[in-house]
């Protein structure tokens, strides 16, 4: 097959987490080739700077070396040359996430962002990249799992040549390599294959045949058939990692090891980490309409040179949240009062940032690049989440549309009316057209609900809403610091417990603030995210609630902490618990919208 562009990626130095890459390009631009690398990846919406994990690079073109100039913090030009161009380049990668590149003695990972350089005025043309088998005998049984399609590669370790039809398609096919445990499955007849690195003990037959029941459940709620060939889930278990991102045909995901189905578990048996799990995957899966096609116009084509805005992110990220736990009850892996409990803590964590008060989700989504990605202490009292309230604003979307009209539709309508459009168009959607496609699709004047939900801090009209459909919801105080939410047979009164407002943390001095909430007594008393308290009532602190737990309401209690390095004395006058946590509670025979 004849490229334009030709890759060749190996594993130089895993001790060192160092992978080489060449990318040959057959016929440069005669004013000298420009190649750059991505800034950022697409579905994680923050300028990344892969760039600076390039080592060391170099060029040539036959057997001469070629001079490389810097044009900005992730591009380069060659000087001219009349024949092939070959730039050589390693990569630093030791980065564990589903966001760039990774390799160590035990697994390598890479997303394309991350080690492939674009060539300026080829990105539309075909390529080609060679996978090498690290040269290493300790690494002799590593093996390769991608998407991405193969043109010449070993049978048992996939190791060789693939293809893209652009650059576009070589990014969006994550690779991994080294050993892991696979399991295979068909969903509506596709192919599908998960693949699962890092240490562990699971039933992977359990999960290939729930994932199925999810797959199948969304490739039918689109209508088949699906807009893949096959498709690829690589799974990384640790410890303390959770995480995803959806491309083309495949996705990336990382989690607990825990959350893994364990071996002997009981048919329909599933604990709360495996619950997330699932959660997680039908997440992204689900994306595989809901973002990888349709999509925001500023992302058709993708400039990954540069932040791509858009007021959009609350209906690709946030109706996909609504969607990935009903998929679970739809699907029958759960049923509708596992469910509500899920919708419970999504309530419960919205109503407890202030940032709604202050945040539109129109502009959350606008300002993803530099809000919701760059998080930090004070980010609960300044901006809500596209995912969750985004989430949130979809189920009042669906309930409201479903009272409009007498049940004969809902947000399904919306979301198969959206993919025909793009079936028939392939277009991206400009900023006001996904609201002009719901109005159209259900009949109905929606302008208010979108400027109510969307455009303004208004808290949606939950409770008014899931009314309908038979289901109770109450905010009261909660009944102990991990109380997140539930669903009851009946609300009743919780008593009143004193409270810090703020969320903590261990520390080897005491604990740690990691966000001091508006309005709470922390805040009120001077102390501020990041602050280490040392002591409260001259007792060493180790956990806020249990040190005040024989205090009442009103009280206040003397709190020392540290500042940087300087120790302060605070007097800190114990608030009431607010009325943030979520009760639902369902009368019987109710929520039929959840299973249909």
């Amino acid at each position: 097959m004849s490229s334009s562009v030709r890759y060749r990626l190996c594993v130089l130095d895993p001790q060192a987490h160092l992978f080489e890459v060449t990318v040959t390009v057959a016929q440069p631009a005669a004013a000298g080739q420009v190649l750059r690398l991505p800034a950022w990846i697409p579905g994680s919406y923050m300028v990344r700077e892969f760039a600076r994990h390039i080592v060391q690079i170099s060029a040539s073109s036959g057997k001469k070396a070629v001079a490389l100039s810097k044009l900005d913090k992730h591009s380069w030009q060659a000087a001219p040359v009349k024949g092939e161009l070959t730039v050589r380049y390693q990569v630093y990668a030791y980065d564990l996430s589903v966001r760039g590149a990774y390799l160590d003695a035990n697994r390598g990972f890479y997303n394309g962002t991350s080690v492939f350089l674009s060539a300026d005025g080829f990105e539309n043309a075909p390529c080609t990249v060679d996978i090498d088998a690290p040269a290493s005998k300790a690494l002799s049984d590593w093996q390769v799992a991608t998407s991405l399609p193969a043109l010449d590669v070993h049978k048992k370790t996939g190791f060789g040549r693939y293809h893209a039809a652009n650059y576009d398609e070589l990014v969006d096919h994550p690779v991994e390599l080294g050993r892991f445990q696979r399991v295979t499955f068909k969903a509506c007849g596709v192919p599908h294959e998960f693949v699962v690195s890092g240490a562990c003990q699971a039933d992977l037959k359990r999960l290939a045949a729930d994932t199925k029941r999810i797959c199948e459940w969304q490739i039918r709620f689109f209508g088949e058939p699906a807009p893949f060939d096959r498709y690829v889930f690589m799974l990384f278990v640790g410890a303390d990692i959770y995480g995803g991102l959806e491309h083309r045909a495949s996705t990336a995901l990382v989690a607990n090891r825990d959350d893994l189905p364990a071996p002997g578990l009981a048919e329909g048996e599933i604990g709360d980490g495996y619950l997330r799990l699932l959660g997680l995957i039908s997440h992204e899966y689900f994306h595989s309409w809901n973002v990888k096609r349709m999509k925001p116009a500023v992302f058709t084509p993708y400039d990954l040179n540069r932040e791509g805005h858009t007021t959009l992110l609350w209906a690709f990220e946030g109706i996909t949240s609504y969607y990935d736990d009903l998929a679970l009850v739809r699907s029958g892996l759960i049923d509708e009062k596992r469910y509500l409990g899920l919708l419970a803590k999504t309530i419960t964590g919205v109503m407890r940032g202030n940032g709604r008060t202050k945040q539109t989700l129109a502009d959350s989504s606008f300002d993803a690049w530099t809000k919701y990605y760059r998080q930090d202490e004070n980010s609960p009292n300044s901006i809500v989440s596209y995912y969750t309230k985004g989430s949130l604003a979809a189920l009042a979307l669906d309930l409201h549309i479903r009272r409009e009209t007498g049940g004969a539709k809902s947000l399904d309508t919306v979301m198969l009316a959206l993919w025909q459009k793009w079936l028939a168009d392939g277009q991206g959607l400009a900023e006001g057209e996904w609201e002009q496609v719901a109005g159209q699709a259900t009949g109905l004047p929606l302008g208010q609900y979108f400027d109510k939900a969307i455009r303004s801090t208004q808290d949606l009209p939950l409770a008014e809403l899931l009314a309908t459909q038979g289901v109770s919801l109450q905010m009261v105080p909660s009944d102990s610091p991990a109380d997140s939410g539930s669903v009851v047979d009946s609300i009743q009164p919780a008593a009143v417990r004193p409270t810090f407002g703020v969320k903590a943390a261990a520390d080897t001095l005491g604990v740690r603030l990691l966000q001091v909430l508006d309005g709470g007594a922390a805040q009120a008393a001077g102390l501020s995210g990041g602050d280490v308290i040392v002591a409260v009532n001259g007792l060493k602190a180790c956990d806020l609630d249990k040190a005040i737990s024989r205090h009442k309401v009103g009280d206040t209690v003397k709190v020392h902490a540290f500042r940087r390095d300087e120790l302060a004395t605070y007097k800190v006058t114990l608030q009431a618990t607010q009325a943030d946590t979520c009760r639902l509670s369902l009368a019987p025979g109710a929520a039929a919208w959840i299973k249909s």
